[in-house]
């Protein structure tokens, strides 16, 4: 049973990362009037835009939207993993749990040293903003921060709730 609850939640996870994600870029483009479609890849998607209506300030903001919904979900879910916890199905508390980590590594993880082997993706963007070198720093840093959050509170709060319970 365990097993299967970690599948379900890596899938979950990538379904709500996807979701939050892609789903940021997508109200962005709807907004500022350059949505083009959806792009269902392999086992993802991509928004679409016509990134020559763009100015590099709009197209800074499409990029950096994903990861600011992924990482503001992810801190909210960091400040309410006790609630989650004390919910009595340990499949939602797995969910849950996969969909944290998600949303607080990932997308630091992919802008700080990954995005270079997959064609740059968001960083196109968020250079726009800043020199790249800056972007992966502040990247690199929200890593080693979410990645310690996740260590010291995260962790352990999901890892006593499912040793507190006889299986």
């Amino acid at each position: 049973m365990k097993r299967v609850r970690q599948y379900i939640g890596i899938l979950a996870a990538a379904a709500a990362y996807y979701s939050v994600h892609e789903g940021a870029h997508l109200l962005c483009a709807v907004l500022l009037g350059t949505f083009k479609e959806i792009r269902f890849m392999g086992i993802g998607m991509q928004i679409d835009i016509y990134a020559e209506r763009m100015t590099n300030g709009q197209m800074a903001l499409f990029c950096i939207a994903g990861a600011t919904a992924t990482l503001f979900a992810g801190i909210v879910l960091s400040a309410i993993a006790e609630i989650i916890c004390c919910a009595k199905s340990r499949l939602l508390r797995a969910v849950m749990y996969y969909i944290t980590i998600a949303f607080l590594l990932l997308d630091p993880l992919y802008l700080s040293i990954l995005y270079g082997f997959f064609g740059g993706g968001d960083m196109n963007g968020i250079s726009f903003l800043c020199p790249e070198w800056i972007a992966r720093s502040i990247f690199a840093g929200l890593l080693i921060v979410n990645g310690w959050i996740f260590w010291k509170r995260i962790f352990p709060v999901y890892k006593e709730s499912f040793s507190n319970e006889s299986l």
